[in-house]
């Protein structure tokens, strides 16, 4: 590392340390849009297509009443029942909401477990690395948040909401209000 890159790290670091603290914690954007399902392969007739349509606007709808139980009304226990009756646990954006929900009721495992799903689906939804990482937060897994944090880092960069929200966590060492 050259002297000049030591003196700008050790002035940030500085920084860091004698700046005040945030006054109201980070929060991410929630994923307001579910990510679509995996298209289907086969060649359907024009019925067929209408009741995909309709079925595909059910699973909006319930996924946005749901979103709006987490976000707006805090109803973490509602929100999973909503969330499972869509039967699309496999959703990269349902299995994340699961998991943020379990999460926000105290129940590490289940919140693992669906966020761990969720990336089987979908390794690089940017919102799960970021949940799951404030969860480690959470767990006292700082050095483990880091490594999810990398990993945004890799998929967005630094300046996107869910990194900025992760750092400002693992910064300050408490992920439980977001």
């Amino acid at each position: 590392m050259t002297r000049g890159l030591r003196l700008f790290a050790f002035a940030l670091i500085s920084a860091a340390l004698v700046a005040p603290p945030a006054m109201t914690p980070a929060r991410a954007a929630p994923d307001s849009q579910p990510s679509p399902p995996p298209s289907s392969d086969s060649k359907s007739s024009g019925g067929k297509k209408k009741d995909d349509r309709r079925s595909e606007q059910q699973f909006r709808d319930g996924y946005r009443t749901a979103y709006a139980t987490i976000y707006e009304r805090h109803d973490y226990a509602a929100a999973i029942d909503q969330l499972k009756a869509l039967g699309r646990d496999d959703n990269v954006s349902v299995a994340t909401l699961i998991g943020y929900s379990y999460r926000k009721l105290g129940d590490a495992k289940l919140a693992q477990a669906y966020y761990e799903r969720a990336l089987k689906t979908d390794p690089n939804h940017v919102r799960t690395w970021q949940y799951y990482g404030l969860w480690q937060v959470e767990q006292g897994h700082r050095e483990r948040a880091q490594v999810h944090l990398d990993r945004i880092a890799a998929l967005c960069g630094t300046s996107c909401e869910e990194y900025k929200s992760l750092a400002d966590a693992i910064g300050s060492g408490a992920g439980g209000s977001y």
